[in-house]
């Protein structure tokens, strides 16, 4: 069964080029079953092949289709690696995908380019499987390269926006620089181990100087900073959420920016082969980000941002794991985070389709009552964040905090209080969309009014602002809809929204094909903690599975029943405080919401800000010298060497002149050097 391997990538390959040519001819909603098909068979056959793979040694198995690149001791072949961690990638990736293709046939209904929009799709799956299965480092690139190009055209889908076609471009150049560290690391890894093929080299790891095993890290780890959005590389993030819901869900929550993770598990023989300062390193950066975004989601008014913030926060804690030697928990951590953020993202895309288009949380409020399925669903994806027991999340969390506190302390506090944090703010959203007063149904100038009373610091404008003004002007002139286009394209069916009373919107439940993959996702992100539970080493699957992959560098340490017990105790006490806080604060209005949102937080710590301050100022004039020094050095080099290669070569054609007695002469003058060189040389 394991033979099968080849179609698991295959079949979102053939979706995407049916689409691609015949995309237009078949339309909606064929296009749009075709291409779910399409996915959803991968993931039957990498169901098929996961039974086939126990039987192999070693729980290994590998496939070469063709010999890619010839050149000399460099050979590269297109071949696909099958072990634990690959087929446990494939398995979510493939089954999350699958539900998000079948979301995306009620959620882009309507839409002009609805074929184009699942032809991406298809194209995204095919590259993310071939960026787990790749059996090297230059096809795990072409996959790195693929869903990065994927990416950029599915947040730029609406690109009729500026603000869409800004984000995509600033996604992609972001990108650009954690990519020159992969391809830096690639070449360092060929001069190193003679190959870049992860059984071949991977093995030999241990034997690398230690300098070299660093700088191979350190390169593979910027390049993971960028594609994981990490700090100080995190800030194309929150513009992504420009593109369709279920392009959130799928790439900038639950695939895509796990890939980072993936590549430095997958490479944790070099990392354990690092100066230790490395994956210290790498542990610092995660939980600092976790921190630092856990605050900016606390300030957040747009549904999306605060959820976008949240990836970036939870990806810091997998970065953590890894730095701590926790690679099973990161992975563990990835599998829990692509269940429960991927039903929040889809959730939160079926309330903006309910809202016709709203994304502003304060003109929301108790959508429980008219939107049950959803706001059910989403409840699952909330305590499920923040840690509640016994909800996947409580699990995965608790054990990358159990490999932080192994390695210090400190990271073991700063990891409490980032998931005190994330239980605050995702109870801050939920209870501002689901619960409390409904915000929806009041007329427009009672919204202006409460958002002008509004405690929280964005009602100085920056989230806010445009929504309700392009409303505000929209009934002032006495139209009978509300034009809430945020940001969507027009293009988007739900551009074009439905005629609703002028004093507000009416929500209502989405359809069945946008609800079911909500259910589907709450019972696994409620139950993924099964896969490794704490309790004693029997109930541990996801450790053992992963143990021919990862087992001799992670991270060893006993942990006694009275401290795991206090571990357990400490988090869920964590998560219930966050809770609480929540609570008294937006339902119950026992504290100020100022308290919480701070200015700076709303802001982003002013940190995309001043990088787009910098890349304006100083950085664009520092560019502007670096392109005259490759034009005039580097180019001039280069075009110096043409010219003086062209010059010479036209004075010696003129030595050509086709006279014998001139060549006679130069053969005369060649013998008299020769004859006094051999004197000079003679000793008599």
């Amino acid at each position: 069964m394991v033979e099968l391997l080849w179609l698991i990538p295959a079949l979102p390959l053939a979706g995407f080029l049916v689409l691609l040519f015949f995309g237009s001819r078949i339309g909606e909603p064929v296009a749009g079953w075709l291409a779910t098909a399409a996915v959803a068979g991968s993931f039957v056959t990498a169901v098929v092949v996961f039974l086939g793979l126990r039987d192999q040694p070693g729980d290994l198995y590998e496939l070469t289709l063709f010999e890619w690149i010839p050149a000399g001791t460099f050979q590269v072949d297109v071949g696909f690696l099958l072990d634990p961690l690959s087929m446990t990638m494939v398995l979510f990736v493939t089954g999350v995908a699958s539900l998000i293709h079948l979301y995306s046939i009620g959620y882009m209904h309507g839409d002009s380019r609805f074929p184009r929009f699942f032809t991406y799709l298809n194209l995204f799956v095919f590259s993310m499987l071939m960026l787990v299965l790749g059996d090297n480092l230059i096809l795990t690139f072409l996959g790195w390269e693929g869903v990065g190009a994927c990416s950029y055209l599915l947040i730029s889908f609406w690109f009729e926006k500026d603000a869409n076609a800004s984000a995509g471009k600033k996604a992609f150049i972001t990108n650009r620089i954690g990519d020159w560290g992969f391809m830096v690391a690639t070449f360092a890894a060929f001069f190193a181990f003679g190959t870049v093929k992860y059984t071949e080299m991977l093995p030999d790891a241990a034997g690398l100087a230690v300098s070299t095993a660093t700088f191979i890290g350190v390169m593979l780890f910027i390049g993971a900073i960028g594609k994981s959005a990490q700090f100080p590389l995190f800030v194309w993030l929150p513009d992504a959420m420009a593109g369709p819901t279920p392009v959130s869900a799928l790439i900038h929550a639950a695939t895509m920016v796990t890939a980072g993770v993936y590549l430095l598990v997958r490479v944790n023989p070099i990392l354990a082969a690092a100066a230790d300062w490395l994956p210290t390193l790498i542990a610092w950066v995660g939980v600092l980000t976790a921190l630092l975004a856990a605050t900016i989601a606390l300030a957040q008014t747009d549904i999306k941002k605060v959820l976008a913030y949240s990836t970036v926060s939870q990806l810091g804690y997998m970065f953590l794991a890894v730095g701590s030697g926790g690679y099973s928990a990161a992975i563990f951590m990835m599998i829990a985070h692509a269940f429960y953020k991927g039903l929040l993202f889809l959730a939160a895309g079926s309330v903006i389709h309910g809202m016709h288009e709203e994304q502003d949380i304060r003109r929301m409020g108790a959508l429980r009552k008219v939107m049950p399925i959803t706001g059910g669903m989403f409840l699952v994806g909330w305590l499920s964040l923040a840690a509640f027991p016994p909800l996947s999340g409580f699990w995965a969390k608790d054990d990358v905090l159990a490999f932080a506190l192994h390695k210090s302390p400190v990271l073991y506090v700063l990891g409490l209080l980032a998931a005190l944090l994330t239980a605050l703010y995702i109870t801050r959203e939920t209870m501002m969309v689901f619960f409390g007063e409904a915000r929806w149904g009041k007329s427009v100038d009672d919204e202006l009014a409460a958002q002008a009373a509004h405690t929280g610091p964005g009602a100085d404008g920056a989230d806010g602002e445009v929504v309700v003004g392009e409303q505000g002007e929209a009934n002032a002139v006495g139209e009978a809809t509300v034009a809430t286009e945020t940001a969507s394209g027009p293009d988007h069916a739900h551009a074009a929204p439905e005629p609703v009373p002028a004093h507000g919107v009416t929500p209502h439940e989405s359809p069945w094909v946008m609800t079911v993959p909500l259910m589907v996702l709450a019972v696994c992100a409620a139950f993924a903690g099964l896969l490794n539970l704490p309790f004693n080493d029997s109930l541990k699957f996801l450790d053992h599975w992963l143990e021919p992959v990862i087992g001799e560098n992670q991270a060893q340490f006993e942990t006694s029943g009275v401290k795991l017990a206090f571990e357990l105790g400490i988090s869920a006490f964590l998560s219930a405080t966050g809770i609480a806080i929540g609570y008294f604060t937006y339902i119950r209005h026992r504290f100020p919401a100022t308290f919480i949102e701070q200015k700076l937080f709303l802001h982003g710590w002013y940190i995309d800000s001043s990088i787009s301050r910098f890349m304006g100022g100083p950085g664009q004039r520092l560019f502007e010298l670096a392109a005259l020094f490759d034009r005039v050095v580097i180019d001039g080099a280069v075009n110096g060497v043409g010219r003086a290669t062209r010059g010479g070569a036209a004075r010696l054609r003129t030595v050509q002149n086709g006279y014998v007695r001139a060549y006679a002469l130069m053969i005369a003058v060649g013998a008299v050097v020769v004859v006094a060189f051999v004197l000079t040389q003679v000793t008599f």
